[in-house]
């Protein structure tokens, strides 16, 4: 796990605070001191709480307490708990309410895509894709790892991943195949992985020597051959799925033995059901 560092939530501050609270400003209330608490409606797995308490302090806020990430809390128990002042406690608190409103549901609907797949699979991971939302990429990736997920790719640099559109360079799909062997050569330390959408394309990959095989979007009867054929022949090839998977069929995929399932819905799952209360 990792934390956010104080300039990437300086910037988050600045986006929504670049000046002063207008609300509180024209109140007219001055070093009165509250306690803010902010609780959960639902049962959720916790995450970038460390990062809501950082807000906090550099708003000038005192922290009392707060539940680390990964730790799961139910209904109506206190993710964090804030002293200070009024007008610095009320400049915090939908900054940090916001930000882990996301990154809790995030966080609580990747655990459970990871529960359903090891009720049918143990041997099947949850990978997320690199389709966080823009300019959040560290708040999500913490998110999915609270949640028990391993990120598929962290980006373009990092992996190597071919798309039907890659092929597009080539010829044909024959010359594509011959450059497998070349590809793996320029990088011996990493995966060379191809999406495939049918069962000739794979066993040519794979007779190629592929690393990793993506199945995407395609149809579970047509993963079942795949599956058996790559069994049969080929048992070290490893195989993913992707495309168009969430909470309600990811047990469908996970029944196969594949080795990992792809998947976004986590980044689009909307915002756990947090509460504040604020007393003086």
């Amino acid at each position: 796990m990792f934390n956010l560092n104080d300039n990437e939530l300086l910037q988050y501050i600045n986006e929504d605070l670049p000046y002063f609270d207008l609300t509180t400003y024209i109140q007219e209330v001055c070093l009165k001191e509250v306690t803010l608490e902010i609780y959960t409606r639902e049962d959720i797995v916790v995450a970038c709480s460390e990062e809501a308490v950082r807000i906090a302090t550099l708003l000038n806020c005192e922290v009392i307490f707060f539940v680390k990430s990964k730790e799961k809390i139910k209904k109506d128990e206190v993710i964090i708990k804030l002293k200070g002042e009024y007008n610095d406690i009320q400049k915090a608190l939908k900054l940090c309410q916001v930000l882990l409103e996301y990154c809790c549901k995030i966080a609580t609907y990747t655990n459970l895509m990871v529960e359903k797949i090891k009720q049918v699979n143990k041997e099947c991971e949850l990978l997320t894709t690199r389709k966080t939302f823009p300019f959040a990429k560290k708040a999500c990736i913490k998110a999915i790892l609270a949640g028990n997920a391993t990120p598929h790719r962290l980006g373009l640099s990092e992996s190597i991943l071919f798309f039907d559109y890659h092929r597009k360079a080539y010829k044909n799909n024959e010359e594509f195949y011959k450059e497998i062997k070349n590809f793996k050569q320029k990088v011996p330390e990493k995966k060379i992985i191809i999406e495939s959408n049918n069962l000739e394309d794979c066993k040519k990959l794979m007779k190629n020597e592929v690393d990793v095989i993506q199945l995407d979007k395609v149809k579970l009867e047509i993963i079942k051959e795949i599956v058996e054929y790559k069994d049969l022949h080929y048992p070290k090839i490893k195989l993913l799925v992707a495309g168009g998977i969430n909470l309600n069929n990811i047990q469908e995929y996970a029944k196969f033995n594949i080795n990992g399932i792809v998947t976004s819905s986590m980044y689009s799952c909307g915002m756990a059901n947090l509460g504040c209360n604020l007393k003086s």
